[in-house]
């Protein structure tokens, strides 16, 4: 299936730019992504141990594959508690309209 038209960004990641394409209007959340995608990196090479660029890549998108997990779990629980207390109070308001 044809996307709509793209254009490109340059981002940079441990000092290497590139050239990517993103939707027209999501050039700035791309440039924040690739920041995070960047801090993610930059914080795993310099902890210590000398190791490759692709091996640093796949570390930080563990890390934040693993977040993003994370957050999403919290954020089901969260739905799930507010469907629950959305339950309670239409029950109670269905109590007080009978009553």
């Amino acid at each position: 299936m044809p996307q709509g038209p793209r254009q490109t960004a340059e981002i940079t990641l441990m000092g290497q730019n590139f050239v990517v394409s993103c939707a027209p209007g999501e050039e700035e959340a791309l440039h924040e992504a690739a920041r995070y995608f960047d801090q993610a990196m930059t914080g795993i090479q310099t902890r210590g141990r000398t190791i490759s660029v692709d091996k640093v890549a796949m570390m930080a998108g563990l890390n934040i594959t693993h977040e993003l997990r994370h957050e999403t779990r919290r954020r089901q629980e969260l739905e799930e508690r507010l469907a629950g207390l959305d339950a309670r109070l239409q029950k109670a308001l269905e109590r007080n309209r009978t009553s």
